[in-house]
């Protein structure tokens, strides 16, 4: 079968390659796949940032935004033929440490968890892959067009949950939110944010076209330039971009008792200077709350699909910017200006 792969180590490895069908022992469950999300996750693995092969190999399959059909089934796992699935990216680790123990291994203490295309565990990126059912989640059939997008979804669900959590500690009705990076992280962000009742801002470099259209028709307010010049304190920040300039700013202008989640993952060698002190004082004495959110557990992964079927699917589908074959994924890896998100189909 095909597949995309890498060899970790290597820059620029990433190729399609006939590969063995997955063995059962991968999984009880075997899944047809349909789109494979690009992120940049993807691009840091290709170009060998990062990347472990599963043991005793020496490529990886690519692939965490998955979107599938189930071929095979045990009879009693809740699944049968024709599902539409996504599989879970985040596995356990084998100890296993507490978190993982209860199945918050998003949050796993001892880092032995691995991870679908990313960390000892071949992806979702092959025309056929096995997963189990505790790690496989069921779509509604109304969410094809944009189930691929459910991965990045989980990963705010999760952000707005412990923001929730985080937020509870005392009496608090957030009223607005800015969200840093109108990528598909951040539009899917404020998607969510709206669905919470808040005013919406999002800030961004690009200055017109699909971006600031989507925040418009969303009912929120699109920025460009520094944090500062919004006019506002947020009650709660969720930065996307990773940028350094761009958090040091978010830290800086929180509101108090303000929650800055940081969802984005920067690059190295990014240096800023800081005045430590200040930020120590404001956090202090405005009680206000930094905290960083990556992966998510199944609880997520639920909380991700009730907020793809509340959202407006024609706004949301407007967040794939293109499909393009797998005999062509080069193509996929070729960024574009306009591009939010791309996938790659395996099948129609």
């Amino acid at each position: 079968m095909k597949a995309i792969t890498i060899i970790p180590g290597t820059p620029n490895s990433a190729k399609v390659q006939e590969v063995p069908e997955p063995d059962a022992s991968d999984g009880s469950i075997l899944v047809r796949a349909l789109e494979l999300g690009i992120c940049g996750t993807d691009f840091e693995l290709i170009s060998a940032e990062y990347g472990w092969p599963p043991k005793g190999s020496n490529y990886l399959i690519l692939g965490h935004e998955s979107l599938g059909r189930v071929e095979e089934a045990p009879a009693a796992s809740g699944f049968h033929k024709g599902d539409l699935v996504v599989g879970i990216v985040r596995h356990p680790d084998p100890v296993p440490c507490l978190a993982c123990a209860v199945g918050e291994w998003d949050m796993c203490r001892n880092g032995q968890y691995t991870e679908r295309g990313i960390k000892e565990r071949n992806g979702f990126g092959a025309e056929y892959w096995r997963t189990e059912p505790a790690f496989t989640v069921k779509l509604e059939a109304s969410l094809r067009e944009i189930g691929v997008l459910m991965e990045p979804t989980t990963i705010l669900a999760k952000a707005w949950d412990h923001i929730r959590k985080i937020g509870e500690r005392t009496k608090w009705e957030p009223r607005n939110v800015l969200i840093t990076g109108a990528g598909p992280i951040g539009l899917i962000g404020a998607m969510m944010a709206k669905q919470r009742g808040l005013d919406v801002h999002v800030l961004d470099v690009v200055k017109e076209g699909l971006k600031p259209e989507l925040v418009r028709d969303l009912g929120g307010t699109y920025h460009t330039g520094p944090i500062k010049n919004i006019g506002f304190r947020p009650d709660i920040i969720i930065e996307c971009t990773g940028v350094s300039p761009v958090i040091a700013e978010a830290m800086a202008h929180l509101g108090n008792d303000g929650i800055l989640c940081l969802a984005g993952v920067s690059s190295h060698n990014q240096q800023e200077t800081l005045d430590l002190g200040t930020i120590n004082r404001m956090l202090v004495l405005e009680n206000s709350v930094i905290f960083g959110s990556v992966n998510a557990n199944r609880h997520h992964y639920q909380m991700a699909e009730e907020a793809l079927l509340k959202a407006d699917r024609k706004w949301v589908s407007r967040l794939i910017s293109r499909r393009v074959p797998v005999d062509h994924f080069e193509d996929a890896l070729k960024r574009r200006p306009d591009d939010i998100k791309v996938v790659i189909e395996f099948a129609a």
